[in-house]
């Protein structure tokens, strides 16, 4: 079923209103503030309310865990955000967050990836082009996990399931929204990777063939785009993450051992913020193509 957006539309506030609502909304995100003060002075000295005002962004998995953070991250410094996934409640509640606490355009869209199809794929982008008129970041987030069994023991019908949500949807996305990428604004283009998609880990199954795949489509993509230098393209792994999939994969580890979701957020602005503004960052960016470790940034 083609995926209806939920927007809201509100006429434009003036600079210095928008900009308090902006900063209020940082204040009444505790856990993105107390990650601020460590965020690198390069990344500090450029970030501002209104940073990226007028950029759209989409986020797949944006109801929950670091997409859901990712969203609300975007939208205090000014993005409108395209919230991808398959709960409709969830992300009605980043959507409500939002709205309530930034002067942003947030759109909604109830999305079951491992049902995606070309149909639904045209009517989004349809959709964005219409509601937006421009798109400049696509951030995969979402994820499947599927079955921790031996290979000779796993359920084609899961195998095919979590290749599809987190494959063959991401291929999908990015031909179906790349036009609209490749509009004219640089853009950018972020896959969530993981550790056992560099290295085959016992057990994992289709969720670690799925994100060599996904290594394999960052690094075609890359390549297929540098020359034009239009969309930057880029793989990070977020590594132990305090995520409900985490729990799901590791149901005995103490959560309290791992860094929340909005840890993250200074690696994905910086890409994001590098890539669509270009000159604002200091710090140059990592080559397109690049597959960045989250821990390696913190460190």
């Amino acid at each position: 079923k083609t995926p209806t957006p939920t927007t809201s539309c509100t006429r434009a506030s003036p600079p210095e209103q928008n900009q308090l609502m902006i900063n209020t909304a940082i204040e009444n995100y505790p856990e993105l503030r107390a990650q601020m003060a460590d965020w690198p002075l390069f990344l500090q000295d450029v970030l501002a309310p209104n940073t990226l005002l007028g950029k759209r962004i989409v986020v797949t998995g944006a109801g929950d865990g670091i997409g859901k953070a990712l969203a609300k991250s975007l939208a205090c410094f000014g993005a409108d955000v395209i919230l991808l996934g398959r709960t409709r409640a969830k992300l009605e509640t980043a959507f409500d967050w939002i709205k309530q606490h930034t002067q942003t355009d947030p759109v909604i869209v109830p999305c079951d990836l491992a049902r995606l199809d070309t149909d639904t794929v045209n009517a989004l982008a349809e959709s964005i082009s219409d509601h937006y008129g421009s798109l400049q970041g696509l951030v995969h987030n979402a994820s499947m996990l599927g079955p921790k069994i031996p290979l000779v023991h796993y359920p084609a019908d899961q195998w095919q399931t979590v290749m599809q949500t987190n494959v063959n949807a991401v291929f999908m996305l990015n031909q179906g929204l790349f036009n609209l990428l490749d509009q004219g604004d640089p853009s950018c283009v972020i896959h969530v990777s993981s550790s056992v998609g560099l290295q085959g880990r016992a057990y994992w199954g289709a969720y670690s063939a799925s994100k060599f795949a996904l290594e394999g489509l960052n690094q075609i993509l890359a390549d297929e785009t540098e020359t034009a230098g239009q969309i930057r393209v880029y793989s990070v792994n977020p590594g132990g993450t305090r995520t409900a999939m985490r729990r799901e994969a590791y149901p005995l580890e103490d959560p309290q051992t791992l860094p929340i979701p909005e840890h993250h957020m200074s690696l994905f602005l910086f890409l994001l913020v590098g890539s669509l503004l270009p000159g604002q960052i200091s710090k140059p960016l990592p080559a397109t193509g690049a597959q960045l470790d989250a821990r390696s940034w913190q460190s």
